[in-house]
Order: C-alpha cells, then sequence, then structure tokens
C-alpha cells in the first residue's frame, strides 16, 4: 500500500487532471443519485471509493478528503493526524518522527503539490474533520454541494 501511495504523490498531476475529469461526471449524476435517494447511494458509493482511494491514497475515508489540496498526499495517513502541514519532527531525510520508516505525510505532499494545476492549493487551511463524517463518501458530499452551489447560483 505504502508504494502505491508514493506512486500517486509522484503521479499526481495526472491523478488531478483525472479527477477533473471524473467530478463533473458525478455531478451529473445528481438527478439519478436523488431519485435513487442518497440515504441508499451512500453505502454502494461509499464502497467504491474506499477500494479506489484506500488502495492508490492509503484513504482513511474521513469523509471531508483534502488529495486535491494536498498533492495526493492523505493527511490522515500522518501518525498525528495534522492536516495542515509537518509537525516540528521531520527529520532531515524527510522521515516521520513517530514512523521512521515513512516519508513525512507533509513533505510528500508538498512534493505532489508542486506538480497539481493548482499547486497553491496546499496553502488553504484544511478545517478540523467532522467526525461525524468519518466512513462517509466523500464524492456524494461533492456532488450535493456542487448541485446546492449550482441551484444557489441560479435563485440569483
Amino acid at each position: 500500500m505504502y508504494s502505491v501511495r508514493i506512486w500517486s504523490v509522484t503521479h499526481a498531476r495526472k491523478l488531478d487532471a483525472l479527477y477533473r475529469a471524473f467530478e463533473p461526471v458525478l455531478i451529473k449524476l445528481h438527478p439519478l443519485f436523488k431519485w435513487i435517494g442518497y440515504a441508499r447511494i451512500e453505502k454502494p458509493m461509499r464502497f467504491v471509493e474506499k477500494a479506489v482511494k484506500g488502495f492508490m491514497f492509503d484513504c482513511q475515508m474521513c469523509g471531508k478528503c483534502a488529495l486535491s489540496s494536498t498533492g495526493m498526499s492523505c493527511p490522515m495517513n500522518c501518525p498525528k493526524s495534522i492536516r495542515n502541514g509537518p509537525c516540528g519532527g521531520v527529520r532531515l531525510d524527510g522521515s516521520c518522527e513517530v514512523k521512521p520508516e515513512m516519508r513525512c505525510v507533509w513533505v510528500e505532499a508538498w512534493r505532489g503539490s508542486a506538480q497539481m494545476r493548482d499547486p497553491e492549493a496546499i496553502r488553504q487551511v484544511q478545517l478540523p474533520v467532522d467526525n461525524l463524517l468519518k466512513g462517509t463518501s466523500s464524492w456524494l458530499r461533492v456532488v450535493r454541494h456542487e448541485h446546492a452551489a449550482h441551484a444557489a447560483k441560479d435563485e440569483t
């Protein structure tokens, strides 16, 4: 798993482009998701999302995905669960102070973000994880959020 996670950061540009192509497709599926019911579609979507993102990024299913802002390096893989940059314990070789055999998640995040379409996105402050969202599909949350944003825009 760890080697795939590192591969994902190394190929952050391609994965970012893939997700940017995938997201509009998901958003267009809103009428279908609404017809089926978001509560009913949550479990199968969560299964698919966990399989894909778990393999590629060692996703912890926090429900508030930050991969597009963190160079395809999941901050939830930090042993300290730090979501906004490295702690003071990053070793000189870039390894983690808690797990020396692992590269610091944030060292990898900066490496990956340099390749992304918006390399400045890593500077956005990530809000703390809402534990009520843990284990839920962030993909469905994006669809609902985007649909609500478009609906609000249409009203004005």
